[in-house]
């Protein structure tokens, strides 16, 4: 049995992935941001959810890199809240702001298995 190299995951694309990057890092900081403005945990874990999700399906090949990229901001937005701004967040706000990893996994590896599947529904042949 041969293989022709076709993959579940679509080719790589001659340009670099920096704008996801950046991408990445400003929905992370924002994430962060409206953690320390709203407080609600739950708002948090949707925005990282949505942008993990928007940027598997952007550029679904290792998708855990957004995971990495948008949840580490959270608790870097807070610490960086904790010690330059006024209003500082409790202890236990800093330690939650860590959960923000959950979501991002799901909505980073749920979008981009939903990328291969619309791929793969909307193959030319």
């Amino acid at each position: 049995m041969t293989t022709t190299g076709g993959g579940i995951l679509p080719k790589r694309k001659s340009g670099g992935d920096g704008f996801y990057y950046l991408l990445a890092a400003m929905l992370g900081a924002l994430a962060g941001w409206l953690d320390i403005k709203v407080g609600d945990l739950l708002l948090t874990a949707m925005a990282v959810l949505a942008a993990c999700m928007l940027l598997g399906i952007l550029s679904p090949r290792r998708p855990w890199r957004w995971v990495l990229l948008v949840g580490v901001f959270v608790p870097v937005v807070e610490w960086l809240a904790y010690f330059f701004l006024s209003q500082k967040p409790d202890r236990a706000q800093i330690y939650e702001s860590f959960l923000a990893f959950v979501p991002g996994i799901a909505g980073a590896f749920g979008g981009a298995m939903g990328r291969g599947v619309v791929d793969n529904l909307f193959a030319g042949k």
